[in-house]
């Protein structure tokens, strides 16, 4: 029996490429041993067919970014563990080629309450979770917010006109019906508790919450617990 070795040596041996290319090759999903994909450069072969897929190219390991609908009840930290290929959103229309290593490492950035559904972001590129940190109170939102009660008397005007939260002003934000329980915020600057305090504010209790938008990017009809990929090329 041959001696174990690394499949990215292998690798170099029939393809003659660099060390480094057949790395990116195997991590690229490019590489099978007896016909299936191999995606770790250490994976140990002896005998095992190896083959390089003939429209095998060079790719960059760039970091992965997805779009989640978060399910209401769920935190954002436990909703990590949703982001797996078996998740992934049929509508999903990127043409982005799923691998292992775009799973491991994300963060959750713009995070949501807990009792809230809707939009969260999972990256794995630290550069998109500072920039959404540091434009947080920037970056418009949008909900719709399922509510019970009755408006009180001039709760319209009141709402409409802003308020505070905690001590402090909350910036100018649009709001409107979609029905007669239901309000869609425009909302900038968004914490724990904030939305649920602008309803009771005139009466009404938020019931139910669901973000919708995170600057330009929509949640779409993605069912909940689904995710899709997040182009570079689409922009918050």
């Amino acid at each position: 029996m041959t001696e174990p070795v690394r499949l990215s040596k292998r690798v170099v041996e029939i393809a003659g490429c660099s060390r480094s290319e057949a790395e990116q090759y195997v991590q690229g999903g490019w590489v099978r041993v007896d016909g299936v994909v191999v995606e770790e450069p250490q994976f140990k072969v002896t005998d095992q067919q190896v083959t390089l897929d003939p429209a095998a190219r060079l790719e960059a390991a760039e970091p992965a970014t997805f779009v989640l609908h978060k399910p209401a009840g769920l935190s954002a930290d436990a909703a990590l563990a949703l982001a797996t290929p078996a998740n992934r959103w049929d509508g999903d229309d990127s043409g982005w080629r799923v691998h292992k290593r775009h799973f491991a490492h994300q963060q959750v950035a713009m995070s949501l309450e807990d009792a809230a559904s809707g939009l969260l972001v999972l990256s794995q590129d630290g550069r998109v979770v500072r920039r959404l940190a540091e434009d947080a109170g920037k970056l418009e939102q949008e909900f719709i917010v399922d509510v019970e009660g009755e408006l009180s008397p001039y709760g319209w005007n009141r709402l409409s006109r802003g308020t505070e939260f905690e001590g402090w002003p909350v910036a100018a934000f649009k709001v409107s019906w979609q029905s007669e329980q239901r309000l869609r915020f425009a909302i900038k600057g968004v914490r724990p508790g904030l939305l649920a305090h602008l309803c009771a504010e005139v009466g009404l209790r938020a019931v139910a919450m669901r973000r919708i938008r995170l600057g330009r990017i929509p949640l779409t009809k993605m069912p909940p617990g689904q995710w899709r990929y997040l182009p570079p090329s689409e922009r918050f």
